[in-house]
């Protein structure tokens, strides 16, 4: 990247940020140089490529393409190759039967004419593969980085090239759902969504899953592990070909029907992109394709990510910035996904990873050459461009840790782009008080603390835990509470437990509190809502390559005998209260109690008053409590409804009417009823 005059450059509404902002304003200098770089990089695509637009179609340039005739043209960057082919079982594995020809900047192309009967060479379902020979004289195999579906060989753990060319394009039904203005996101993967051991299927998933997402509230889901990968016991994250649907959940077309029936459902679809790194592999990867260590990755240490053993991509590179641009851009227009969750955006933000920092909040933490800029200005472009592009229905939400200033505002602003990032210090608060204290020892300023710290204009998804706490060797909020006792003792034809009783209500409550007070969106990860009894491990040598745990127990929930279901109606419960009220889409919470004695906590969000006792055993009868509006209010939502397995000791015929009476910095106030181990809501009916 070309050095930046910081003094030139004009960014259109840096004062909105530093409104809101104002500790901004000493790196004023370095926020216009990020922006300047942005800048000049978009400029000279546009005036290099026509657009950015056409610069983000790669794919309609790059990888295999069958014209009209049935001709085929096929395209490849592999600057470091010396020759290229292309063979399969088309023309029996002929190794050098087509031979690309040299084009200019790295670029190779080959022409396959049509057959003397006019139909296409390579028919449809074909394997293909790449032969590169390397600068050495080498012959490597290699799949196009622009493949659009690829196969595992049988018997072997090798995936191959499939020449995907079906007769007719997909018919979609529904269009994209409006953009939310809040999310209530159901993180979920189609592969381990069946009860039974096996990998489940994208119809599996449209046909049994979406419904009980809908059924729950959430109105997002956010997929896992679409992008192939060989590994998959990698979760997804160590992606081998960027443009292909994992085959193993099925065709293509069966991800489309999938994703058809969500927008049918009013459900948007994210796709969890991983952008921040790829696989090693390169006889099914993208790495070392042209037959060096560099081609999509920079070249030495600062191409390899130590802890995730894996490649880093040079985002100075014209030609990665067109293949990562393009890789949004086909998930959109080839898939008619609505948005994305950018996976390791700290890792991508900092030439450290993000590793061995503290981030103490310190803004020169941010503002340092540790940042790496060629990085950031790519999560600029990316944003800027999808936002232009799709801007009724686009979501981008950041996996981000370190607290990077400006991450969530609009480019113009000289932000990075992004809508939401998680809210990533709240589940692991949670599991910390858990592990550590007994509930009647938290303690709950530090509680309101963590729930509440978050930038000031920047949208956060809060979640109490997401698919990293469910994971082997970690242990779910649910088996944080119950431990064993959920083997023994969830079962409805038995006595009460206590270690059940308080696991159930503390459940409830910690999700309650987290989504009434955490951020403006929401997210849970598929199972948890219902506290799933085991762990989630993929198949894998040191545990046989069972599938037993790579699964998701819905017959728990089924069955009405076992108290799962108390869960799982409560979680559907909470999200539809919150699509009545609104309280994700309105500003940060009041909170006008936080009593550590009595383990009260009280706030008002859309106007609705949360109400918290975390103590054991103290239920407290006409408590009083502060309400800024007035009016009667009735309960809308009650941990302790017998519908979600608790001990109905709210009377939910009750009015609460407020007195004009300052309290707790409110202007009216109420008495209620706190039941121990109990949150409930009220809402305003009138006047």
């Amino acid at each position: 990247m070309a050095p930046v005059d910081p003094d030139k450059v004009v960014v259109p509404k840096i004062d909105k940020l530093f409104e809101l902002d104002g500790y901004l304003k000493p790196f004023e200098r370095e926020i216009k140089r990020r922006y300047g770089l942005f800048e000049d990089l978009s400029k000279n695509i546009a005036e290099a490529e026509g657009s950015l637009d056409q610069f983000s179609r790669g794919y309609e340039y790059y990888g295999y393409h069958v014209q009209p005739d049935n001709a085929i043209v096929w395209r490849e960057w592999a600057p470091g190759a010396d020759a290229l082919f292309i063979r399969g079982d088309f023309n029996n594995w002929d190794k050098f039967q087509y031979k690309f020809d040299k084009l200019d900047y790295g670029k190779w192309e080959v022409k396959i004419a049509a057959n003397a009967d006019g139909s296409c060479a390579i028919p449809h379902g074909s394997i293909v593969k790449l032969l590169v020979v390397s600068k050495d004289n080498s012959l490597l195999d290699r799949i196009s980085p622009w493949a659009k579906y690829v196969t595992r060989a049988e018997k072997t753990n090798i995936y191959h090239q499939v020449f995907w060319n079906p007769p007719q394009a997909f018919d979609w039904k529904y269009p994209h759902p409006d953009k939310p203005d809040r999310l209530r996101i159901y993180e979920c993967h189609v592969g381990i969504s069946s009860w039974e051991g096996k990998v489940a299927s994208y119809t599996h998933f449209k046909d049994n899953i979406l419904p009980r997402i809908k059924y729950l509230g959430y109105n997002a889901i956010q997929v896992m592990a679409v992008m192939e990968h060989a590994y998959y016991g990698s979760f997804g994250y160590q992606v081998t070909s960027f443009f292909a649907a994992s085959s193993r959940c099925g065709t293509p077309e069966e991800l489309k029907q999938m994703i058809d029936k969500a927008h049918e459902l009013g459900i948007t679809v994210l796709l969890d992109v991983v952008h921040s790194h790829a696989s090693k592999n390169t006889i099914d990867g993208i790495n070392q394709f042209d037959g060096t260590d560099s081609c999509f990755f920079h070249d030495g240490a600062r191409g390899n990510h130590d802890l995730w053993d894996s490649r880093l991509f040079n985002y100075s590179s014209w030609e990665v910035l067109r293949f990562l641009l393009s890789n949004l851009r086909w998930w959109i227009e080839e898939y008619h996904f609505d948005g994305f969750r950018f996976d390791g955006v700290t890792s991508m933000l900092y030439h450290s990873h993000g590793l061995g920092t503290g981030f103490s909040g310190d803004y020169r933490e941010y503002f340092w050459l540790n940042t790496d800029t060629e990085s950031l200005v790519y999560l600029m472009l990316a944003n800027h461009l999808m936002h232009e592009l799709y801007p009724s229905f686009l979501v981008t939400v950041a996996e981000e840790v370190s607290g990077m200033p400006a991450l969530c505002r609009p480019v113009d602003e000289g932000g990075t782009g992004f809508d939401y990032r998680l809210a990533m210090a709240i589940p692991d608060k949670w599991i910390k008080m858990l592990k550590e204290k007994s509930d009647e020892q938290w303690d709950l300023a530090d509680l309101i603390h963590t729930l509440i710290n978050r930038r000031h204009g920047e949208k956060c998804i809060a979640y109490a835990e997401s698919h990293d706490q469910a994971l082997v060797g970690d242990k779910t909020i649910a088996f944080w509470l119950m431990d064993a006792e959920m083997y023994w003792s969830m079962s409805c034809l038995t006595d009460r437990n206590p270690v059940i009783d308080r696991g159930i209500a503390l459940h409830k409550m910690i999700r309650l509190i987290t989504h009434g007070l955490g951020g403006e969106s929401y997210l849970n990860f598929m199972g948890n809502e219902f506290g799933h009894p085991e762990w989630l491990d993929f198949p894998r040598h040191g545990n046989n390559e069972s599938y037993h745990y790579a699964r998701r127990q819905w017959n728990l929930v089924d069955d009405q005998t076992l108290r799962y279901r108390y869960l799982y109606d409560f979680d559907s419960a909470m999200n539809n209260v919150e699509a009545k009220y609104g309280w994700l889409g309105a500003p940060q919470a009041y909170v006008s109690m936080k009593h550590e004695d009595d383990k009260t906590i009280v706030f008002e969000r859309a106007d609705v008053v949360f109400v918290f006792n975390f103590h054991p055993t103290k239920s407290f009868t006409d408590y009083k409590i502060g309400v800024e509006v007035p009016g009667k209010y009735k309960i809308v939502l009650d941990t302790d409804d017998a519908r979600f397995d608790g001990f109905s000791r709210l009377d939910h015929n009750t009015d609460f009417v407020t007195i004009p009476e300052h309290y707790s910095c409110r202007k009216n106030t109420m008495h209620v009823y706190a039941p121990c181990r109990t949150a409930f809501l009220l809402a305003k009916v009138s006047d």
